[in-house]
């Protein structure tokens, strides 16, 4: 029997992570799995996020077991999706990532900040996930492993050919089933589906890359500034679009 292929898609908040999640759900050889490490990453930090009681009441809060017995446990599938958070990856040790694929996912923090301040009010550099997926890249870049990078407006504004590069970088066939889902939500979301997937959940693909039009929030500068160079760091080794 082939090994499971174990997809840990490390994201950042608002970084339509949901879509690719549902992209891969499409496939008939994939089991998804979302953010299985939230209620540790609560639990760890104290962090008072939308729904919070209600996911430490649903999900297992000890990380080292989620990554025995779920990140790392048995699949029925040939590919198992795990939607990660770099953020809650916290106080865990790294060593299950020699283990998996790993792929980052990111997004301009100038479209991506506006979006999260609508459910964090006051959001910290932590809580939009760039430092950790710098530190998640040098770390996997230092084992040796040299994992696929997607910034969200180069997917958005290419599916097929984003999704085609992301399957053959990780020894997969694509499958045009990506590219649609049905409207509405899915079994698998988690818990905080109410709070933060409304828009995925009114959609039936990707949706087009639209810059925002708004100006941007000027108490959200400091942090932007913050943001850039890890944005910049992931972005220099991004897949691109075929086109």
């Amino acid at each position: 029997m082939n090994p499971v292929l174990r997809l840990n898609v490390w994201s950042g908040p608002r970084n339509v992570s949901t879509a690719l999640m549902y992209a891969f759900a499409e496939r008939g050889d994939t089991r998804v799995i979302d953010e299985p490490l939230y209620a540790h990453y609560l639990a760890r930090t104290g962090v008072d996020h939308p729904g919070r009681e209600a996911v430490l009441a649903a999900q297992q809060q000890d990380g080292a077991r989620v990554v025995r017995e779920v990140i790392l446990g048995p699949c029925d599938r040939p590919v198992l999706f795990l939607k990660q958070m770099a953020h809650h990856l916290i106080d865990l040790d790294h060593e299950f990532l020699s283990r998996t694929t790993n792929v980052l996912l990111t997004r301009d923090p100038l479209d991506m900040l506006p979006s999260l301040v609508r459910n964090v009010p006051d959001p910290s550099l932590r809580d939009t996930g760039y430092a950790a997926q710098t530190a998640i890249l040098r770390d996997l870049v230092a084992a040796g492993q040299d994992p696929a990078v997607i910034v969200a407006s180069d997917l958005l504004g290419d599916p097929r050919g984003v999704l085609r590069q992301l399957c053959a970088r990780v020894g997969l066939d694509f499958d045009p089933a990506m590219l649609t889902w049905p409207r509405g939500p899915r079994a698998f979301d988690g818990v905080w589906a109410p709070h933060w997937y409304a828009s995925v959940h009114a959609s039936t693909g990707f949706q087009p890359y639209a810059p925002k039009r708004e100006p941007f929030p000027a108490r959200l500068r400091p942090l932007l500034d913050e943001c850039r160079p890890h944005f910049r760091e992931l972005s220099a080794r991004a897949l691109r679009s075929e086109g």
